[in-house]
């Protein structure tokens, strides 16, 4: 009986070890779409041990309903993102008979398309560098804040003689594509480094893949709105004829569709506000913070003792002492501490080709891409009514043309190429499926641009609805989804910011690029409206081209853990593998002396 009692208080005792010891490395949030996997193995007393056993847990989890919620939460951030970024072009269709009977200038509506990019590029740069000095956690949230509140600012914005209507509307969109911008690095890492290695391109792209969900969303809102106000427009048979009724509805429309863009991402904002700590970021990033505290603190310590004092020496000996068995107890013996990410070693690291030709792939590739994507996107009204589909005169015929046509591209284009991406983006590879979008869209590109004039209208309504596949089932997925792997934690979210402002500042280039060129000499020449569209497709050509040599600056990352991943492309060390080799070397040489 006395055996038994000793046992339960042993055991007991045990207990509240661990208890007391895992109290110690608890970590804050974790919620029913991230889970806490540090928390898991808090009572694990050895730091590196914990560490491969947290990471062990994510990369060979099953594929289930957690990472279902992972998608349903990252994901909601891009349907809201694509459906604000898209939305404004069928809403500057409806703006167009608020203030200009029809005819917006042209400089006019290439400005209200390019402040959403212009915001994007200063959010990707800046939330992605932010969420490598402050921390996953601390950022992720604040982008859809603000991304809520500017949608809700811009339907709820008015003319007045001292307001320029146009400008306040700039700046939101503005201020709208920072937030924006900080969706893009934030969901791709955090996605990244929560998820299972087998399926980790398939749930990063089901995440991106969100964007046709949001370009549908928009079409449909908008085909709706343009519906319900069918009795206000459909007696105007040209934008002269829009008179105060016509016009009020259509700007009651436009403030509808833009108004609405705000309602996804309220959805998600509770459980990105309350997601715990990337583990990687967690384990690796602030680990390597704390033994910088500790050195620093240290070295101040050390500043102040005398040296000529026996005392101080002994003192001085316990204190290196003390910092040699922490760094051993993070990294082990052998395994060399991490470098501090510092804006001199990102330049450091990158600065060496073999490591700077990754992101200069990743930049680049985006940046190609993007010319094009962005210039078809942003412009498909224009298309559509030069190919003939939105040619009506009337109001409401030619906004309801351009709704339904927006929405037979997206659903006959964009969606399924982006689920063929996350269906095959794991067994084929990022690198083969991107360099076929691009052979593809050089292709097409070519064929839509030379042979413009040999085309009919259905001919080029087909091509146009093959460049939008390719260009998901291709380089659009997997632009997005490499930079959220394959760059090392310190400095993944900064290097995937980068890659993806690269991309937005081609995307500017396409929409001023479209904004001019399409209509380049058409009326001095006698020529109809958007005559140079041909020439700007050769244009996109050969960006596609280009892009297509790009990719080979950057590696395949399939099927491979985001440490092996920086071990073989950057040589980081793993601190966890490095100490399980040394556990079972030092367990060897011992069954080797017994």
């Amino acid at each position: 009986m006395s055996n038994v009692q000793e046992k339960n208080l042993t055991s007991n005792d045990v207990e509240q070890g661990m208890q007391r010891n895992g109290d110690n490395n608890l970590t804050e949030g974790g919620n029913t779409a991230f889970h806490n996997y540090i928390n898991d193995f808090a009572h694990i007393e050895d730091p590196l041990e914990r560490r491969r056993l947290a990471l062990e847990k994510i990369d060979e989890s099953s594929f289930g309903w957690l990472q279902i919620r992972t998608i349903l939460v990252a994901g909601v951030g891009f349907m809201t993102d694509s459906y604000d970024i898209f939305a404004i072009n069928i809403g500057i269709a409806m703006l167009s008979y608020v203030f200009w009977q029809g005819n917006m200038p042209s400089s006019t509506t290439t400005l209200l398309k390019v402040s959403t990019s212009v915001g994007t590029v200063i959010g990707q740069v800046g939330f992605g560098c932010a969420a490598d000095i402050l921390g996953r956690k601390k950022i992720y949230g604040t982008e859809l804040i603000v991304v809520i509140v500017t949608c809700i600012l811009q339907c709820s914005i008015g003319a007045a003689p001292g307001v320029n209507f146009v400008a306040v509307l700039t700046f939101y969109r503005i201020i709208m594509g920072i937030g924006i911008g900080g969706d893009y690095p934030l969901s791709s890492i955090i996605t990244s480094e929560f998820s299972t290695t087998k399926w980790r391109g398939a749930i990063m792209g089901a995440v991106f893949a969100n964007q046709a969900w949001g370009q549908i969303a928009g079409a449909i809102i908008a085909l709706i709105t343009v519906a319900a106000y069918k009795n206000d427009l459909k007696h105007a048979n040209s934008g002269a004829e829009c008179d105060h009724r016509c016009q009020k509805a259509c700007d009651q429309m436009w403030r509808i569709l833009v108004g609405f863009g705000a309602v996804p991402g309220c959805l998600a904002l509770y459980y990105r506000l309350t997601i715990p700590e990337s583990p990687r970021y967690q384990l690796d990033v602030n680990a390597d913070s704390e033994v910088q505290r500790v050195t620093i603190n240290n070295e101040t310590k050390l500043d102040h003792i005398d040296s000529s004092d026996a005392h101080s020496e002994n003192l001085a000996a316990s204190i290196y002492h003390d910092e040699e068995r922490m760094i051993e107890q993070m990294y082990g013996s052998d395994a060399a501490v991490p470098q501090k990410a510092s804006f001199k070693d990102f330049c450091r690291h990158f600065g060496q080709w073999k490591y700077g030709k990754i992101l200069l792939g990743t930049a680049g590739t985006w940046f190609m891409l993007d010319v094009a994507f962005y210039g078809l996107s942003l412009n498909s009204a224009v298309i559509l009514q030069t190919i003939g589909y939105a040619g009506s005169h009337n109001v409401y015929q030619k906004l309801y043309d351009s709704c339904v046509g927006n929405l037979i591209l997206i659903c006959a284009g964009s969606l399924p190429g982006y689920w063929c991406s996350v269906f095959t983006i794991d067994i084929i590879g990022r690198k083969p499926v991107q360099i076929m979008g691009f052979v593809m869209l050089t292709i097409l590109f070519c064929i839509i641009g030379f042979a413009y004039d040999k085309l009919t209208d259905h001919g080029l309504l087909v091509c146009y609805v093959f460049c939008q596949f390719f260009c998901n089932f291709g380089p659009n997925v997997t632009t997005f989804i490499i930079p959220g792997e394959i760059f090392p934690t310190r400095y993944r979210s900064s290097a995937h910011g980068i890659s993806a402002a690269s991309g937005k500042i081609g995307a500017i280039i396409a929409q001023t690029a479209l904004g001019t060129l399409i209509d380049h000499n058409c009326a001095r020449d006698g020529k109809k409206k958007n005559c140079w569209l041909p020439h700007v497709m050769e244009i996109f050509a050969l960006f596609m081209l280009v892009g297509l040599f790009m990719c080979f600056l950057v590696p395949e990352t399939k099927r491979m853990t985001l440490e092996e991943i920086a071990e073989k492309y950057h040589d980081e060390v793993d601190p966890s593998k490095a100490n399980r080799q040394r556990i079972e070397s030092e367990s060897g040489e011992s069954s080797d002396r017994q």
